[in-house]
């Protein structure tokens, strides 16, 4: 499986990560509704399970996704600061490009 987290986004995730709060977790990605061929995500901090995938990124952050969950794989994290400032959870290899 594989999980991209741009530049804006690892920066934001990395201070909620250092908290002492989530010492033992990692970042977990959701399919929060799924309809027809796209998703909807969200995120928490989670500890993996038996039914979970750690996935490395190239900003150094671990990502929880479930195995087997066609729709995680490949997501994409994004954080934007314009025209409103939240984290963008897209699928953009499985044709999911932002909420509809």
């Amino acid at each position: 499986m594989n999980c991209k987290i741009t530049r804006n986004a690892a920066n934001v995730l990395r201070r909620e990560l250092d908290k002492p709060e989530n010492a033992d977790k990692k970042l977990r990605v959701v399919i929060t509704h799924s309809h027809g061929d796209h998703a909807h995500y969200g995120m928490d901090m989670d500890v993996p399970g038996d039914k979970d995938e750690v996935v490395a990124t190239d900003k150094g952050i671990d990502v929880v996704l479930t195995k087997g969950e066609a729709l995680l794989d490949g997501v994409k994290i994004d954080y934007l600061y314009f025209p409103k400032e939240g984290f963008v959870i897209t699928n953009p290899s499985k044709g999911n490009h932002g909420d509809h």
